[in-house]
């Protein structure tokens, strides 16, 4: 089977479509809050010409999902699905949302959506965060995800961006 790397999922508050180039000003509109970054290790994402280069390399990677409020049909966000294994493995991350969508739920539904599509192909789904991300890290141990290890990761820019790596396995029925 082939593993649909932008696939369209629908959720009761999240809905996932393939990232075009026509998304580029809706998707800033939502990266530009610097807020969103705080934590991150590339914390002038916010900044256009920076964001630009996030939005290339979404475009490039052929993995990149748009998130839309499912009522509103609002850019909130994206995701990406990236280093697939084919049949063994596949990450989930570059994610980031509307503050707006904090705490309510819509991570949540996104990557349950994520991880139901990735589980029809690969046995686990890995998750890098910045070693310092700790939104992020609770984000992930909310969704169920075990700390496994930690790596030494580099950004798009080649500086440091240490991580910690998640993963889930397919649950079995």
């Amino acid at each position: 089977m082939h593993f649909d790397l932008q696939p369209v999922l629908e959720g009761e508050m999240t809905e996932l479509l393939p990232l075009k180039e026509s998304d580029r000003d809706k998707l800033f509109a939502v990266a530009s809050d610097p807020l969103i970054w705080e934590q991150h290790p590339q914390r002038d994402r916010y900044q256009r010409h920076v964001f630009n280069n996030f939005f290339a390399d979404s475009i490039k990677s052929k993995g990149t999902l748009l998130v839309l409020d499912s009522k509103t049909k609002e850019a909130i966000g994206s995701s990406r699905y990236y280093d697939l294994n084919p049949a063994q493995s596949v990450a989930i991350g570059y994610t980031f949302l509307s503050r707006s969508c904090w705490g309510k739920g819509h991570n949540q539904e996104m990557k349950r959506l994520m991880l139901d599509h990735a589980f029809q192909y690969v046995e686990s789904v890995i998750f890098h965060v910045g070693e310092n991300n700790m939104r992020s890290r609770k984000a992930m141990e909310k969704i169920g995800a075990r700390l496994v290890g930690r790596i030494d990761r580099k950004l798009a820019d080649g500086s440091p961006n240490p991580s910690v790596v998640f993963e889930m396995t397919r649950p079995t029925n």
